[in-house]
């Protein structure tokens, strides 16, 4: 996917715009304490039709994909897999994150780079060719030939149906995602998971990037995560990554054997941000495996072990990450405590589009004479 130097020198102007917006809105939580998630207030007219548009597959190119593809309710809102598929013709080159309480986050995708709103990352999963592959014009008079969705965007104040007003219910289906019926909301975890707490507060130290109600900093890091070899001996992996390196910017890119995360959008002149990635919310966990940004790791013992021992190996490894010293008891209150941070699955009707929707439409006759 060729691209000119002019629309690469923008994309690095965006991406420093959007780290500098980023980090300032991150501030805000670092360091903020634990606690119970506080749901956003959400318009349910508007909530019920972005549910509907999660779940069509028409919003995809080749209504082949709907969001509800890769972010299946089942797993969490992810997909259950170390690698995200993609549009057909090509993969994924990271793990699909959940998208339980991400309407709380300060910055969305693995490496942070789109830190404005759910509208923009919406507009970007819909339009991007290796996502969804959608172009928005299409989109808009596919969503009008439904009469259901004529209806559904009056009711909910739109008017007519239009490309902003999808990319805008959208995120408030999204704000209804939120975690519930966690133990450690509740009150009601085991005392293995109170020790968990009391060491992931205290001598493991996790909480200095794990916290605030959605356990995470919206901060990037690198922690030594190790690369997933798929990613370069899938060609379609490996083809898919280097169009998105192309494009923001990476130099070399046709020669690195890594993902350089969070340096398309910081580009430090001595390359120290290569290899970090945003800290990932600890919510919903026990449904989301496997872990990290590319699913290198595959159980919650895993990660904690990973974290014990130090971290991984590399150059721009965070100087804080250290071998913590737990034992094999301490390490499984941790995992405990991370377990108690999960609730009820969100699969049922309040969360799922409880009907099948066609990608298939009736011949409409004397279709010129016709309006919606």
């Amino acid at each position: 996917m060729p691209i000119s130097r002019s629309k690469r020198r923008l994309a690095r102007t965006l991406g420093a715009s959007l780290m500098s917006a980023t980090l300032l809105a991150g501030a805000a939580f670092a360091g903020e304490a634990l606690g119970p998630i506080v749901p956003p207030e959400v318009d349910a007219a508007k909530a019920k039709l972005g549910q509907r548009l999660f779940f069509d597959q028409r919003l995809s190119g080749d209504a082949a994909l709907s969001c509800a593809s890769c972010h299946q309710p089942e797993n969490g809102f992810a997909d259950g897999m170390p690698l995200s598929l993609a549009y057909p013709g090509s993969k994924g080159f990271r793990n699909t994150p959940t998208l339980i309480n991400t309407a709380l986050a300060a910055n969305w995708f693995h490496d942070g780079r789109l830190g404005t709103n759910l509208n923009d990352v919406t507009r970007e999963m819909i339009t991007e060719d290796y996502l969804m592959n959608m172009d928005m014009r299409l989109m808009q008079e596919r969503v009008k030939q439904d009469p259901l969705y004529v209806e559904m965007f009056a009711a909910a104040g739109y008017g007519e149906p239009s490309n902003g007003s999808i990319r805008n219910a959208i995120p408030e289906y999204l704000a209804t995602l939120t975690s519930r019926g966690a133990p450690f909301d509740e009150g009601s975890m085991s005392e293995s998971a109170t020790r968990g707490q009391a060491l992931f507060e205290g001598k493991a130290g996790c909480v200095s990037c794990h916290s605030g109600p959605r356990l995470t900093d919206d901060q990037a890091y690198n922690i030594g995560t190790p690369e997933n070899p798929d990613i370069w001996s899938d060609p379609m992996r490996h083809m898919t990554y280097t169009a998105f390196a192309s494009f923001m910017g990476v130099e070399n890119y046709m020669n690195i054997r890594r993902d350089v995360g969070a340096q398309i959008i910081r580009h430090p002149a001595d390359g120290s941000d290569v290899g970090s990635f945003n800290t990932p919310t600890l919510r919903e966990l026990t449904y989301t495996a496997p872990y990290m940004h590319n699913g290198m790791l595959a159980s919650l013992e895993d990660v904690v072990a990973f974290y014990n021992a130090g971290g991984g190996d590399d150059a721009n490894k965070d100087a804080r990450i250290k071998p913590l010293g737990l034992t094999d008891a301490e390490q499984a209150d941790i995992v405990a405590f991370l377990k108690a941070l999960s609730g009820d699955p969100l699969t049922g009707p309040e969360f799922v589009w409880p009907d099948p929707i066609s990608t298939n439409y009736p011949a409409i006759e004397n279709w010129r004479d016709v309006q919606n």
